[in-house]
């Protein structure tokens, strides 16, 4: 009995709740930064899915990119909601008081854990639809249909929940300091109210409160959800930072003017070519894939701690220094975590310079964006007048002393008349070619409207 002593009096209980109420001003901060991340990330995906719906009709966005996009902006929009408010009343003003009911803290479990690692997995989605048309382009014409990027967005869904399911299982309201199940402990605690000593499997009839924590009696299935969900953040954060690094290789590779292209044996190099736009598109990709990777890494990396360390050692085993060392990081973790959700229409903004200026006319109720195959169309149209202009002297002196010498030299060059014939022709091609192009355009334009492919 002597040898436990010492361990006893380091385990937490009841006695030592008022050592970690919440200071005033504590609690003022934190619900300042909650309401602005709340604000900031309501306004922000909403503006996300309104511009990504602006983007794609005007034809500056994929369809499959910005279903992902809208996906991911709406499952942060989730996660907001859910998570911020109630954080905000049970985590910071109320943090030991009872919960609001058995239900209502599964429920609350399984939203939030959906929520979150919808996110996640929307992030791989769409990370893989990228990174199979930059490294696969041959079977990304399959995976670009409109059914298959439905498909993987219902997957995400559904594996998020998968996910998520165990914590109706596990989750519930009971008092946080209940022994597990099959574990029993020979400490005890002083009740304040009658001054004596009660053993740690009395607590659940020495106190009234009841918090949403892991049951005692699914401790197991708790460790196992726990850990499972842990593996899946570190599988997908690995994913998506290889098919990142993938794509910059392929991209790098472009510029030598060749790549490889596998499904046939051994290899095989064609010629690939590619508008700069093009390029500089899937380069803004792979720069804003790379910072959500760093983003989710650094900002869901002190609460997969936190659930580490819950799932570790059962509440009841807990010392006071771990107790205060989880308290601390709570508000600390919470707030990067919700951090993450808020910070994605910041990434889109600093990646992609149209999304920036479209973000910007929504936000202003003014939107001033043309459609892709007009403005493709207008530039043409001033680059061909541009050229023709400035091309049009030299081309009338040249076509001047072909036409004296054509004169001149008339009978000794009577058996190669085709010969200048030609000669002309591929003179006066330059200055032909680009009033031809502009005549198509114009004439695909007339018949059919702005379509992309004739452009």
């Amino acid at each position: 009995m002597m040898d436990e002593l010492p361990s006893c009096a380091q385990r937490i209980d009841s006695s030592h709740i008022p050592e970690f109420e919440v200071r005033l001003g504590v609690k003022v901060t934190l619900t300042v930064l909650y309401g602005l991340l709340l604000v900031a990330g309501l306004l922000g995906n909403s503006l996300t899915i309104r511009v990504c719906s602006v983007l794609r009709t005007r034809g500056y966005l994929q369809p499959p990119v910005s279903r992902h996009m809208v996906s991911l902006a709406c499952s942060d929009l989730l996660l907001l909601i859910v998570g911020l408010p109630v954080e905000l009343v049970w985590g910071v003003w109320l943090p030991f008081s009872s919960s609001p009911g058995d239900m209502a803290c599964k429920l609350y479990s399984f939203l939030l854990e959906a929520c979150s690692y919808a996110t996640i997995l929307h992030v791989a989605t769409l990370s893989l639809e990228r990174y199979t048309a930059i490294c696969h382009p041959f079977r990304f014409q399959v995976l670009s249909a409109s059914k298959t990027s439905y498909l993987l967005i219902a997957l995400a869904w559904l594996s998020s929940l998968c996910v998520a399911v165990p914590l109706l299982f596990t989750m519930g309201s009971e008092y946080p300091l209940t022994p597990t199940a099959g574990q029993h402990s020979n400490c005890s605690w002083t009740s304040q109210s009658t001054n004596t000593l009660v053993p740690t499997s009395n607590l659940v009839t020495a106190s009234n409160i009841t918090l949403c924590t892991n049951l005692s009696n699914r401790w197991p299935a708790f460790q196992a959800s726990v850990f499972s969900a842990f593996c899946v953040y570190i599988v997908v954060l690995g994913s998506v930072a290889f098919m990142c690094r993938r794509m910059m290789i392929v991209l790098m590779a472009t510029k030598k003017g060749t790549v490889t292209v596998k499904g046939y044996v051994g290899g095989a190099e064609m010629t690939r070519s590619s508008s700069s736009e093009a390029k500089s598109a899937r380069k803004q990709t792979i720069f804003f894939l790379g910072l959500i990777v760093a983003t989710l890494a650094v900002c869901w990396m002190p609460n997969q701690i936190l659930r580490i360390m819950a799932a570790t050692t059962p509440k009841q085993e807990w010392s006071v220094h771990y107790f205060r060392t989880y308290v601390t990081l709570l508000p600390i973790a919470d707030t990067f975590f919700y951090l993450s959700s808020v910070i994605n229409p910041i990434l889109y903004n600093i990646s992609s310079k149209q999304f920036r200026e479209v973000f910007v006319q929504v936000l202003r109720c003014r939107l001033t964006i043309e459609h892709a195959n007009k403005a493709k169309f207008l530039h043409i149209q001033n680059s061909a007048k541009s050229s023709t202009n400035h091309k049009r002297p030299l081309i009338l002196r040249s076509f001047r002393q072909s036409f004296s010498s054509n004169l001149a030299m008339e009978k000794p060059l009577s058996t190669f008349q085709k010969q200048p014939e030609s000669n002309q022709t591929s003179s006066s091609g330059t200055s032909a070619a680009p009033d031809m192009e502009l005549q198509v355009v114009k004439t695909a334009t007339q018949e059919n409207g702005l379509c992309e492919s004739e452009i």
